[in-house]
């Protein structure tokens, strides 16, 4: 099976909010596009940031319903996360029409139902080709709750606790999911964060879940691939092949002019 991982397209974004994005938006989802059809690609994996404000303009708009009924003509499965730019609500009002597209479309998390976080894809011919944990931006009210008087570095270790333990839930849900499948799988992750030890770039918006500034690898579940998004330099963390951001597919800011892309 064959997945592609992408993130922080930014549709919508107007750069030193003075240039329209629209013509480059439009010819990087055309190629896309191509390369879904070139490479055969089954399932693409939109780690977060779809839009780069909660109210993006209407050709932003536009662009996102056109890839995604182009996605659906191609057969090609979509699973969208929302990233930390994306509305919550935005995202969720179109669920049950994205639903009959193929598309999965996961704008929050809870701790209770992650069995709503576990995604089956299948390849073309109908079979499991993968299980995907599919964790959007975490937004701290999600998995704590924060009692009068705690210190920051009481939140802060409490909070990463709270997002280990999720993924931790979240990979044992995957595993029931694998294990009644009729053959061996891979389960892959996602994520929408900072992690330790990568590069940034001047464009990303820095984000803090509560007080976490940034997620150790270590807190990743053994997944066999964890596609992150919203640093927009390609990388992999901490030294990991498995575990990368892909990156931004146009630059957004100056600094990323001799990123590749």
């Amino acid at each position: 099976m064959k997945i592609l991982h992408t993130s922080d397209w930014h549709l919508g974004q107007y750069f030193h909010k003075q240039k329209n994005r629209e013509a480059e938006h439009a010819q990087f989802i055309e190629w896309l596009l191509e390369q879904v059809v070139l490479h055969q690609i089954d399932a693409v994996i939109l780690a977060g940031d779809v839009f780069d404000t909660g109210s993006p303009p209407s050709y932003a708009r536009q662009l996102y319903a056109h890839f995604i009924g182009q996605m659906h003509r191609l057969g090609c499965q979509l699973i969208v996360l929302a990233g930390n730019h994306d509305s919550v609500a935005m995202l969720e009002e179109s669920k049950p029409l994205m639903a009959t597209l193929q598309v999965q479309v996961i704008t929050d998390v809870s701790p209770t139902d992650v069995a709503s976080q576990v995604v089956v894809l299948r390849n073309r011919d109908g079979e499991p080709g993968a299980v995907v944990m599919a964790i959007p931006f975490l937004r701290p009210q999600s998995l704590v709750t924060s009692a009068a008087g705690e210190t920051a570095s009481t939140k802060q270790a409490n909070l990463q606790q709270a997002i280990t333990a999720h993924y931790a839930q979240t990979y044992a849900a995957a595993q029931q999911v694998q294990q009644g499948l009729d053959q061996p799988v891979p389960i892959v992750a996602t994520g929408h964060l900072t992690a330790c030890n990568i590069q940034a770039s001047g464009s990303e918006r820095e984000i803090y879940i509560g007080t976490l500034a940034a997620f150790p690898a270590a807190g990743f579940p053994p997944a066999a691939y964890i596609a992150l998004g919203h640093i927009h330099r390609p990388q992999c963390v901490a030294q990991q092949q498995h575990i990368r951001y892909c990156g931004s597919p146009i630059p957004l800011s100056f600094d990323e002019i001799k990123h590749d892309k």
